[in-house]
């Protein structure tokens, strides 16, 4: 039976895709209409399911878990962002430095003028 309703369930979506190029001469409202309308209609079949029960649930546990977290401060926030700015421009220079000294010694051991 699950596979029946979410065989039904696609049927919804793909009925509301092909509502959206069959109304081509209409409005872009009613033509988006379509296919929200055709995927609320799968998204209720297919919350009668195990798998969209499952999904349900999930989604109810998550929600709650986003509840718990601490969001930093914007202090913290900026803080945090110039550490990794700090950190970037270290690395990059660090980068270059060893890009320079690796290009002087190939340069150097191909007999090179730099």
């Amino acid at each position: 039976m699950n596979k029946l309703k979410l065989l039904l369930a696609v049927f919804f979506v793909l009925a509301g895709v092909a509502g959206f190029f069959y109304l081509n001469e209409s409005a872009m409202v009613i033509r988006v209409l379509s296919i929200l309308i055709g995927i609320l209609s799968a998204a209720i079949i297919a919350k009668f399911t195990t798998q969209g029960k499952n999904f349900y649930a999930f989604c109810k546990e998550s929600s709650e878990e986003i509840k718990k977290v601490v969001w930093p401060s914007r202090k913290e926030s900026l803080q945090t962002s110039g550490v990794v700015f700090a950190f970037v421009v270290v690395m990059a220079l660090f980068l270059w430095l060893i890009d320079a000294a690796l290009m002087s010694l190939v340069k150097l051991m191909m007999n090179q003028d730099a």
